[in-house]
Formats: structure tokens, C-alpha cells, sequence
């Protein structure tokens, strides 16, 4: 009974084989010789180092001694057959190494039979690499462009990996990058498309870093594709040229951040801030609010966020107090002030408010109702300019303050203030030098001891705000 058992094979396998032997020559075709198959010709020789086919149809290959190979890589080691001597087709089988028989790696063979190398392949649904031995591939592929995981499969997505430049990293499936035991400081996030390219920045000739989108959100990838996340620096500046503008601020999930934030600046920029933590503002491209010159505002640096008015700094952060703003260009000299209010507020404030200036003294300013702006003029019985009140000198009593006139007929127009910089209308007033100022109905001084005055002559200086103070 147990020599049957092998028998069956064998007798099948016969059957198979020499169902090919030639009816015009009955020795040529296949024959056994002992334990072996051989093929012979009709000159009755046996073939070497070729292949032929058994009456299955299936290819079978005839080694150097002329043996039917079984188990083997055969053909230049571009082929294998099986136990029965078949052409492996359109498989993918784990084999020993064909330089390599110690261990086995898995090959895909196409359906000519041959070996697949340097391409990928998709079986059931997921995509593998061969390399130039056939083998599948591990790990970071392709010029660390690709990756495939423990099983050889190409990863897509976001993929948390050792980034491949990291000594360490060997593309085996026994030391799969991927390792949960790997140095977080070598493992970053990677970004694969649905074709398992990996995310790159389009363009980093500014600088070491770049942004692309996934799924809307923007993200900042270094030159080999690690996802970044804290500031950035995208212009790739240095020293004395660098500026808030060139940073971005990225999540701890590597989007980008928008809106407003609390958190500590740059490292490279914090000897410019008085504070560890300020607020930064961050547009809709990641890009921090800040103004353009870091020496002068102008009305074009304003920004407009939820109904209020901000203006930051050349460093980024909200400014607050009493500001100068030029009206225009720079180089236009005209100017105003505006208040932004307490370091709470940092936004721009309408109407009266009490501030102190640097030498001590509060003055009671007043802002435009419409935009804020400075007042210039006169305002229930007081004289502003630029927002202050005017005041006479005490040691005067009594002062013509001259403020711009903006029509075409004069330079200025003269009022008469008292030490409480109240208008002095419709009167007549003599300062400590015994000097009479006539003024008319509106404040405006009409006369001089008695001589009547031309509009538009110049008398005093309007006093400026004080920058420096501010309301805290």
C-alpha cells in the first residue's frame, strides 16, 4: 500500500510529459532516466539549458546536465519552477533567495514567467515593489519617495515613519522603519498621495521649507517631506533679514494656524519682544499681521477683524496707547494720531478718553466718532489738534493757539484757549503781557489790542500728542 502512494504522482506525471513524444520518432520527447526527467531529440541526444513543454501545456525547464528542474530558480535565475517542474505565471509566491536560499522573499512572476523587477505590481487590491533582485521591498523605496510597510505594501496617507535619512533605518522587513521602538526626534509625519508618492514642497528655492495642501488644510514639509509643525520659517532668511512675515505658525497636527494666538515668538526673533507670550494675528495663508515699516504706521497697515481696528507692529503684535498714523504715504507728511486703547483693548477707540502722557499729566482726548482718527478743531467750547486739547501756558493765561487751515483762501486759523484749553468766544482777553485778544463767536481771534488781525497769519504751535504716554 505505501509503494502505491508515490506511485500515482509519478504515473500522472509520466502521463503528462510524454503525451508530447514525437509519433514520427518514438524516442524523442520526454523520458524518465532513473529518479530524473530528461527530454531527448530525434537523434535520440537529451536538451540542456532549455525549455519545453509536457503534454499539460505547462513549461517546463531542462537544466545543464539535461534534468527537468524542480524547486528551482532556473534560466538565469529569472524564472522558477515548481515540485512538478512547472513555469511559475502570474503569481506572487514566497521563495528562498535565488542568491539567497537561507531565507525567503517574496516574487512576483508575469505571465510569461519571468520575474518582475524595478516595477511595482498590484495584487489583490494593493500595490508592492520589486527591486532589481525581484525581491519585494521594504521601507523607504524609490529615492525615499515611496514606502512600503512591514508586508511590503505601499502606504498613502499621512504615515508617522524614521525618516530616511536616519543611519539607522535599513529597508528589511525585520527592521521595519515603522518601529514603534524608533527615536521620536528621527520620526516625523510623511504625506503620501494615492499613488504613493510622498509629499515634497513644490518649490523651496526661497528657502529649506514649503507649504502644499491635503484635504484643504495648508502644512509645511521640509525637502524630504517631514511634515513641520511650530514656527517656520519659509523665506529661509537669516540674521538682520529676517521678519515675522517670513514665519508661519503650525499646529501640533501640522496645519497651519489662523486667527489669533497667544504663544512665545520666534526663537530667532525674541531678543525684538518685551514679553515671553504675545498675541499674534494670522491671516487666512498663515501669515502673521504686522506692519510694513518698523519705524512709522501709515492707515494702510490697519486691519479690520470682527467689526474692530488693529494695528501691529513690524513684529507682529497688536499695538495699543496713542499712535501716530501717516494719512497716505510716508513721504506725504501728513499725519494723525489714534488711540488703541488699554494692552487688553489693542483695537482702535472712538470719543473722549483720559490720558497720561509721559510727564504725569492726563488730558482729556478726544477721537473721531467716524473712524477714530485724532480730532482737529473745535469741539463743545474746546480746541483739539490731532486729538489733544490745546491749553494756554499759565504762565501766558491767555494764548492764540494757530492750528492748519486746509482751504485755499488761508494757513491757518488762530483761536483764543485759556489755561483750561477753553475757547474764549465772543470776548475780549488780555494775557499776562497785558496783550487783548478779541475773539469772535466760534473762538477765533478777530483782533489784537484792538487792530483787527488778517486771517491765516501764524501766532502758536499747536502741542502735539504725546506718543510716548498712553492709558494703562
Amino acid at each position: 500500500m505505501k509503494k502505491k502512494g508515490w506511485l500515482v504522482p509519478l504515473i500522472l506525471l509520466a502521463a503528462l510529459l510524454c503525451g508530447t513524444v514525437s509519433a514520427q520518432a518514438a524516442s524523442s520527447g520526454w523520458q524518465k532516466s532513473g529518479d530524473d526527467w530528461k527530454w531527448y531529440d530525434s537523434s535520440g541526444s537529451y536538451v540542456t539549458n532549455v525549455w519545453k513543454k509536457g503534454g499539460d501545456n505547462d513549461w517546463r525547464y531542462l537544466n545543464g546536465d539535461g534534468v527537468m528542474a524542480t524547486n528551482a530558480w532556473v534560466d538565469n535565475d529569472d524564472y522558477y519552477v515548481d515540485d512538478d517542474g512547472k513555469m511559475l505565471t502570474n503569481c506572487f509566491k514566497q521563495l528562498p533567495g535565488y542568491d539567497d536560499s537561507a531565507n525567503e522573499y517574496w516574487y512576483y512572476f508575469n505571465s510569461t514567467g519571468k520575474v518582475a523587477r524595478d516595477t511595482w505590481k498590484k495584487v489583490d487590491s494593493k500595490w508592492y515593489h520589486l527591486g532589481d533582485t525581484g525581491r519585494v521591498e521594504y521601507g523607504w523605496i524609490l529615492e525615499n519617495m515611496y514606502y512600503t510597510d512591514e508586508n511590503g505594501v505601499m502606504v498613502t496617507g499621512w504615515q508617522k515613519l524614521k525618516d530616511p535619512d536616519d543611519d539607522s533605518t535599513e529597508d528589511t522587513k525585520t527592521n521595519y522603519p515603522g518601529d514603534s521602538t524608533t527615536n521620536d526626534e528621527n520620526v516625523h509625519w510623511y504625506y503620501f498621495s494615492s499613488t504613493g508618492k510622498k509629499y515634497v514642497p513644490l518649490d523651496v528655492s526661497d528657502g529649506d521649507y514649503g507649504e502644499r495642501k491635503v484635504d484643504g488644510k495648508r502644512y509645511s514639509f521640509d525637502t524630504n517631506g517631514a511634515r513641520q509643525y511650530g514656527w517656520v520659517n519659509i523665506k529661509g532668511t537669516s540674521g538682520v533679514d529676517q521678519a515675522i512675515t517670513d514665519y508661519r505658525y503650525y499646529n501640533s497636527d501640522g496645519s497651519i494656524r489662523t486667527g489669533w494666538y497667544s504663544l512665545n515668538p520666534p526663537e530667532d526673533l525674541s531678543s525684538n519682544y518685551s514679553a515671553d507670550v504675545v498675541w499674534f494675528y494670522f491671516k487666512s495663508t498663515g501669515e502673521p499681521e504686522a506692519a510694513e515699516h518698523a519705524d512709522y504706521y501709515t492707515k494702510s497697515d490697519f486691519v479690520k477683524i470682527n467689526g474692530n481696528t488693529y494695528l501691529f507692529n513690524s513684529y507682529g503684535t497688536p499695538v495699543y496707547g496713542l499712535q501716530k498714523v501717516y494719512i497716505g504715504t510716508y513721504d506725504g507728511g501728513k499725519y494723525t494720531s489714534f488711540y488703541f486703547g488699554k494692552s487688553s483693548q489693542c483695537c482702535v477707540q472712538k470719543g473722549k478718553f483720559n490720558i497720561k502722557e509721559s510727564d504725569g499729566t492726563t488730558y482729556s482726548y478726544y477721537f473721531s466718532e467716524t473712524d477714530g482718527s485724532g480730532y482737529t478743531g473745535t469741539r463743545d467750547s474746546y480746541l483739539y489738534y490731532l486729538g489733544k486739547p490745546q491749553k494756554a501756558n499759565k504762565d501766558v493765561k491767555y494764548e492764540v493757539i494757530s492750528l492748519p487751515n486746509n482751504t485755499a483762501s488761508s494757513a491757518f486759523t488762530n483761536y483764543v484757549v485759556n489755561t483750561s484749553g477753553k475757547l474764549e468766544k465772543k470776548t475780549t482777553v488780555k494775557d499776562r503781557d497785558g496783550v487783548k485778544l478779541t475773539s469772535d463767536s466760534g473762538g477765533v481771534l478777530v483782533k489784537v489790542d484792538g487792530e483787527s488781525v488778517e486771517s491765516g497769519g501764524f501766532y502758536n504751535a499747536a502741542v502735539e500728542p504725546d506718543y510716548a504716554g498712553m492709558e494703562e
